[in-house]
């Protein structure tokens, strides 16, 4: 008897061990949702439905992550510089603090790009081939006070990478901003630009953490600054002059990466820049954009290119709801399925089922949670401010931005998008692991990270119209959560 006394009493300090180690485990749940919570905490959940299972496999790591955040470029920048103080400074610290989306990887331009007020380049003087007329003093006034203000912002700090739309056009072919090819004779001149580049802002008291070596690559159908490479011209480039360069220059740890287009001709690109350890010795990675389809986050491709490259980056460096003019401060229109892109109307007939109209908010969750469930590492949005017309630039080429301004009346306006980029870039800090998630539901997208603090974040997505619950399994633990129709939801489990 005593000795069946003794094992029920085990049993019971063995399950309430148990329960007092459930109990250690601090869980905070945010979510963003259609009927209009913004990164709200939430702490009721409601158990009416069937919940289905989430298992978060802590012992299964995936690739490391580098960052989320967004791009400075002229456009944002000549925008804060009309707003008021109070509204520059919030903005800035919405994206870039600790208590904001806190943001851990960015880019910028070199030279002038679509989102630029004029066409510019930093070597505007013809035949100039060892630069010594180089500067960035079109940078000045805009573009290099935003990034130096967000970087006294940031707390834990935020890597930069850069990317040209074209040379000047004496370099080019064409002899012309749009459109072109690099002429050979100017390589060696256009790999020291990238050299100059770094020097220049470091001068301004900006570090660079890398690059891609061309903005869209295929071009952009004439219509902004371009420059044409195939995939054997860029790979030349990069393995015998930029690379080269770079590294004789001292800056070796610069990051290059390759491609930084749509994901559709994503492997021609990957067979090409790593056919064999001289081609892919300079290339740290692979940039890619999301331009292709508003539905398809391309999986396989970016499988092929991780299988390609399992050791190197894979880094998606821009999205945006293109040929958009913004809604302003009307949220519901970002959860419905009302937005067009760029193919919507000329695209083929039979390619013209890639773009249906999308509902932007579910465009950018699906396609980060796609990423991350495919071995991308980091993800980049693009403009990060953007006025009523979705500009301003020289090419009225207007998107949405997650931030929409009035500079005339100084106001802003926060759209559900800056929400959801939040939800992945305040919570997955760089360094973090992804981490495999055995999901019931197909109806939910799930995607699960392990900071280097050891909290573990996961995101879920609900684009359905109906609630949902789900029971969160990690180990031992055990929790059912429920989330509203239209919602993204961020579980951070310390």
């Amino acid at each position: 008897m005593l000795k069946k006394v003794n094992l029920s009493l085990l049993s019971f300090l063995g399950i309430f061990s148990l329960f007092a180690q459930e109990d250690k485990r601090n869980i905070t749940v945010y979510e963003t949702s259609e009927s209009g919570h913004q990164l709200t905490e939430i702490s009721s959940f409601s158990t009416s439905t069937q919940p289905s299972s989430l298992y978060i496999n802590q012992n299964k790591h995936l690739q490391t992550i580098s960052g989320f955040g967004g791009a400075f470029t002229e456009a944002s920048a000549s925008l804060l510089n009309q707003l008021g103080v109070e509204n520059r400074e919030k903005i800035l610290r919405a994206y870039f603090a600790k208590k904001g989306a806190n943001y851990s990887l960015a880019r910028t331009h070199m030279n002038s790009c679509d989102f630029s007020l004029s066409n510019y380049s930093y070597t505007p003087v013809e035949n100039d081939l060892n630069l010594e007329h180089f500067s960035v003093k079109e940078d000045q006034d805009d573009l290099i006070p935003m990034i130096k203000e967000a970087m006294a912002i940031s707390e834990d700090g935020f890597r930069l990478f850069a990317s040209p739309w074209t040379a000047a056009p004496w370099m080019k072919d064409n002899n012309s901003w749009v459109g072109g090819k690099l002429l050979p004779k100017y390589y060696d001149t256009w790999a020291l630009f990238f050299s100059k580049y770094v020097d220049a802002y470091k001068a301004e008291g900006i570090d660079i953490w890398g690059f891609t070596v061309e903005n869209e690559p295929h071009g952009n159908g004439n219509n902004w600054e371009s420059m044409i490479y195939s995939p054997e011209e860029m790979t030349n480039f990069v393995q015998n002059h930029l690379g080269p360069k770079l590294e004789a220059d001292g800056k070796g740890d610069l990051i290059i990466l390759g491609y930084d287009q749509n994901r559709e001709g994503l492997n021609e690109w990957v067979d090409e820049m790593y056919k064999d350890e001289a081609s892919s010795k300079y290339f740290d990675g692979t940039a890619i954009h999301w331009y292709e389809s508003t539905y398809d986050f391309f999986p396989k491709a970016l499988q092929y290119a991780h299988e390609k490259a399992p050791n190197k980056y894979l880094i998606q460096t821009e999205a945006c709801v293109d040929h958009e003019i913004p809604v302003w401060k009307n949220d519901a229109w970002y959860w419905k399925k009302e937005a067009t892109d760029w193919g919507y109307t000329w695209r083929e007939e039979e390619k013209k089922y890639l773009h249906p109209k999308y509902a932007p908010v579910n465009r950018y969750a699906r396609d980060i949670i796609g990423c991350l469930n495919n071995w991308v590492d980091g993800w980049v949005d693009w403009n990060m401010v953007l006025d009523k017309q979705g500009g301003p630039n020289w090419k009225k080429n207007w998107c949405i931005a997650p931030v929409i301004v009035d500079p005339e009346k100084d106001e802003v306006y926060f759209t559900p998008l800056y929400y959801v980029m939040a939800h992945f870039s305040k919570f997955i800090r760089p360094g973090a692991k992804i981490i495999n998630v055995l999901n019931s539901d197909p109806a939910l997208m799930v995607a699960a990270a392990e900071n280097p603090d050891t909290s573990i974040s996961v995101v879920v997505f609900n684009e359905g119209k109906t609630e949902k619950s789900y029971t969160l399994e990690l180990g031992e633990y055990k929790k059912i959560i429920s989330i509203e129709a239209q919602a993204i939801q961020t579980v951070v489990i310390n």
